[in-house]
């Protein structure tokens, strides 16, 4: 009995490692504005006026210049141009390195100056989009969302894992496409 009671104990305590559950599909994505870089320039991001010209990927990052960032910033550099063919643009934000933000937007290994990078002080944003690390609330979880152009979330995927966001994407991008209300 006491090593069912450790276990259920330990459970327990390791619950809250877990990652937060994301928006789910059909629910508003909440609006926002957050200082951002694209290609080293700063500029202001509207989430409202980039939807009005179609659907957004907003995909969020632990922090600029770290090794599962890296990574994923430049899986999405590849296939921006793809996202692009489809009407969706893409934007990553960020609570972690913001002062790092105009260089790692510019970096030909990384965004490559393909789509903005957003600055998101205190992990404001990431809060609202259920985004944030457990252990680490003042920093974003990896969430990539898919926002349709009505403003309501259509995809979710939140795997700390950055090698399947942008395949997740492309995959909710495609089913948007293939989807009867979208013809």
């Amino acid at each position: 009995m006491r090593r069912t009671t450790l276990a259920s104990l330990l459970a327990l305590t390791l619950l809250p490692l877990a990652a937060q559950a994301a928006l789910k599909p059909g629910t508003p994505a909440p609006a926002f504005t957050a200082p951002a870089y694209l290609a080293g320039q700063p500029f202001t991001f509207d989430l409202k006026q980039a939807l009005a010209k179609g659907p957004v990927v907003v995909y969020f990052f632990p922090a600029a210049f770290t090794p599962g960032c890296n990574v994923e910033a430049a899986a999405f550099s590849r296939a921006v141009d793809t996202f692009k063919s489809h009407g969706v643009s893409v934007i990553g934000v960020t609570a972690g390195n913001t002062e790092r933000l105009a260089e790692f937007s510019k970096d030909t290994e990384k965004c490559a100056g393909k789509f903005p990078v957003a600055a998101d002080e205190g992990a404001r944003i990431a809060r609202q989009y259920d985004a944030v690390m457990t252990l680490k609330p003042d920093l974003s979880s990896r969430t990539s969302y898919l926002i349709g152009q009505d403003g309501r979330i259509v995809a979710e995927y939140d795997s700390m894992n950055p090698n399947q966001h942008v395949k997740q994407m492309l995959d909710a991008v495609q089913a948007l496409h293939a989807s009867p209300a979208a013809r």
